[in-house]
């Protein structure tokens, strides 16, 4: 795989923290540009983040000398010097979308990691093993932005990586009916404990925006593409209720389900065990080996053990047991930064780089 020039949009929050780590010694990916705010603009990166690095790892040297450009006045300049760059900006909406267009239109590819384009028709919002096909899409919406190189791909939020995963393999039963309570880190927030004492020792039972993303995004990924446009399914029905825990990272989910064929336990396990999809296939970087992995023990998985599952791009599963209102009820988790965040923006790129997207 030939070597690609990529940059950092919105390079000092805490998601774009985690791309850094990520993008260290990547085999395909070399940093060449990091960008922020105007506030930032200017200053060496290392001293734009200061004390506001949060990551475990110190800031990646070949990064830290970095000139921090300004992500939305220096766009056709950061366009040159790039073959594709990953976004995390904390901006409004409105401004995102301005944002993210006017990059694909300069001919850059976006990976983004932001919300605000995950319901356009013709931007693809995949969990690589799921729906990589979603990428097909890509050229109808070249051809609307009138571009030959630009486009905008998304990762979904990132509470669904822990469940939606679970679920998806199980299509094959009629899934129709899901009820999910999530327990979300505080690094979801872009927050640490530091930064947020009244944290500690607390629970939040509101996020916002969330419980409408956990319900309706996932009907995206079950979607097809339909011409120029991507049609979400009109079912599973969800219903979700998500609350702020007391952790630093790590996403798990209580679900329940309901099956128009109802699969045996032995059955849905297995199917866990052995799922694989196109990242396990290409062998990309971040692929995980063991995509879903099914634990045993009545108290697994639990956050502070099982988050960092393959470099914290794998999810944990368990306690499958049957319901007394749904046929079927288990919890899952994972890395909300990683698998949730930055790393399921990484294993996108990845695949399109893959398929020839980027080139």
């Amino acid at each position: 795989m030939k070597k690609y020039k990529v940059g950092i949009i919105g390079a000092t929050g805490m998601v774009g923290q985690r791309f850094a780590t990520l993008l260290e010694n990547h085999p395909w990916f070399d940093v060449v540009v990091v960008a922020a705010s105007p506030r930032s603009a200017g200053l060496k990166y290392k001293d734009a983040v200061g004390k506001r690095w949060c990551m475990d790892t110190p800031i990646p040297a070949d990064m830290a000398e970095l000139t921090v450009m300004d992500a939305a006045g220096d766009i056709e300049k950061i366009a040159s010097m790039v073959d594709f760059v990953f976004c995390a900006v904390d901006m409004k909406k409105s401004d995102i979308l301005a944002l993210e267009e006017a990059y694909a239109k300069a001919e850059c590819p976006v990976v983004s990691n932001n919300s605000a384009n995950r319901h356009t028709p013709d931007v693809p919002m995949i969990i690589p093993e799921l729906n990589p096909e979603h990428a097909e899409i890509i050229p109808a919406q070249r051809k609307r932005l009138g571009t030959k190189r630009g486009f905008i791909a998304v990762k979904s939020n990132c509470s669904l990586q822990s469940y939606v995963p679970a679920l998806f393999p199980l299509s094959k039963f009629g899934i129709k009916d899901v009820l999910v309570c999530t327990y979300q880190a505080i690094s979801g927030a872009g927050k640490t404990f530091d930064t947020w004492p009244e944290m500690i020792d607390n629970v939040i039972p509101y996020i916002g925006g969330e419980e409408e993303k956990s319900e309706i995004e996932p009907l995206k990924i079950w979607g097809k593409i339909e011409g120029d446009k991507i049609v979400p399914a009109t079912s599973p029905s969800f219903t979700a209720q998500c609350l702020r825990v007391p952790v630093s990272n790590g996403h798990m989910g209580a679900v329940f389900v309901r099956f128009e064929n109802k699969p045996t336990k032995e059955e849905m396990i297995k199917i866990w065990k052995e799922f694989k999809g196109l990242p396990q296939e290409l062998n990309l970087p971040h692929a995980p080996e063991h995509f879903l992995n099914y634990f045993e023990e009545d108290n697994m998985p639990q956050t502070k053990l099982h988050r960092d599952l393959e470099g914290g791009m794998a999810v944990s599963i368990g306690r499958l047991r049957e319901d007394t209102q749904y046929d079927y009820k288990f919890v899952c988790l994972s890395h909300n930064t990683l698998r949730g965040a930055a790393g399921g923006a990484m294993l996108l790129a990845e695949q399109l780089c893959a398929q020839g997207y980027m080139d």
